[in-house]
């Protein structure tokens, strides 16, 4: 492949996409002079739809028109505000109704399912994670460790890949849940990984725990509207994920939660950190002292979500169903193949990818080491304004998204990148 070959590559595939459309229902940064930026960086933070102002506008009004009586009088109640995203949700993670919900925020959420789910005893207490977990991931499980008394250091056993590897083989996540199953309690692992753009086997992984009574959480902040999940087929136990980076809700955006239905219909409910809102809804407003927990996901919410939040957040959910996942994944592989193609082809010398090869063990994310000068290189993109992430040590996240990129977008990183060596 030669530069001109990807160009026309890309411009044929343009032609033909069947998605373009969905560009023209975001906004798109633009430089100082007007053009577009390249934008590269939604795995971190999503555009915002263009109907987000008036879906957000729209509550505004109610607010100032019918002022408290907007939690029952307005044209979408604020007091079941949240069950519009219920069908939305359930779709996006392959979940029953009543197995998701929209509440907090991520870690907020992970703290409420370790509270229920992390009931370790003295010989089973371990969590198994993963060896890239997102720094507040690993914060959250080493504080609710230290609460029961033990200590993060010799409670947490951490999956790492083999030697000269950057991503996790699910053989060898198999079989440290075998040889560890006596002393292990919890597997909480990433649905795909925030530095390495890798796709772990979420339904293997779930399946090795409960051979061995485990129980299997995940964090899917950077899977939900990602990649297909199908969390309740799996037998996932939980699930958390945040709204604002493929799903484009806006920063600090109320996040989701997935409870499995035979923990949350269960007639003997778990325990958890009890909220006004999770209680049971015909006698929620009787204010009684007795917490009656709503039967599913919603029986973990604490407190009224937050509107404008949500309404923010409801006009891309409408898009992905939309669309749906099938077609989204489709065109992703489309986007990062072409990417990593490139690379291999353009710059075998510059890039070394850190994402696996294979389309069914990543997301719309590439990771990619440069060999020599990285930092000026990363500086470089951005100030042609391709706008892409850093990571400590050495590492540019990439991540062309479907709902809104080209694949003009990545000619454009390729070129950049082919210029600033």
């Amino acid at each position: 492949m030669t530069l001109d070959e990807l160009r026309q590559t890309a411009a044929i595939l343009d032609r033909d996409d069947p998605l373009a459309q969905y560009r023209d229902h975001f906004h798109i940064p633009r430089r100082r002079d007007g053009r577009a930026v390249t934008y590269l960086c939604g795995h971190s933070l999503g555009l915002p739809p263009r109907a987000a102002a008036a879906s957000v506008h729209r509550e505004l009004q109610a607010w100032a028109e019918l002022g408290v009586e907007g939690h029952f009088q307005s044209a979408r109640p604020w007091v079941s505000f949240h069950e519009l995203f219920t069908p939305h949700l359930a779709q996006l993670v392959g979940a029953e109704a009543h197995e998701v919900v929209a509440m907090n925020t991520l870690t907020v959420n992970l703290h409420l399912m370790l509270t229920s789910f992390y009931r370790p005893t003295s010989v089973r207490r371990k969590i198994l994670v993963g060896h890239a977990a997102f720094p507040s991931d690993r914060y959250a499980i080493a504080a609710q460790i230290a609460l029961r008394g033990w200590q993060p250091e010799d409670t947490l056993l951490v999956a790492q890949p083999r030697p000269g590897e950057a991503t996790l083989r699910t053989e060898d996540v198999v079989d440290l849940i075998d040889r560890h199953a006596h002393e292990l309690h919890l597997v909480l692992m990433d649905g795909v990984n925030y530095y390495t753009g890798e796709f772990l086997d979420i339904a293997t992984i779930t399946a090795a725990a409960h051979r061995h009574g485990i129980l299997a959480g995940f964090d899917l902040a950077h899977a939900a509207g990602n990649v297909p999940l199908a969390l309740h087929a799996w037998g996932v136990d939980f699930a958390v994920w945040c709204h604002y980076k493929y799903l484009n809700g806006g920063p600090g955006c109320v996040a989701g939660c997935f409870v499995h239905e035979r923990h949350g219909l269960a007639r003997d409910p778990l325990p958890r950190l009890a909220g006004w809102w999770g209680h049971e809804k015909s006698s929620r407003f009787a204010m009684g002292p007795d917490f009656v927990p709503i039967p599913g996901a919603e029986g973990w919410q604490l407190s009224n979500p937050p509107l404008f939040s949500l309404a923010a957040l409801l006009p891309s959910l409408e898009l992905f169903s939309e669309i749906g996942m099938v077609k989204l994944r489709a065109k992703s592989e489309q986007l990062t193949g072409l990417l990593d193609r490139a690379f291999r082809a353009l710059l075998p010398e510059a890039v070394n990818i850190l994402t696996p090869p294979e389309p069914a063990r990543r997301g719309c994310q590439l990771s990619v080491r440069l060999t020599h000068n990285a930092k000026s290189i990363f500086h470089a993109l951005l100030a042609a304004g391709v706008i892409c992430d850093w990571r400590e040590p050495d590492v540019i996240r990439l991540a062309p998204v479907p709902l809104y990129n080209r694949f003009a977008d990545v000619v454009r990183c390729v070129e950049v990148l082919t210029c600033a060596q």
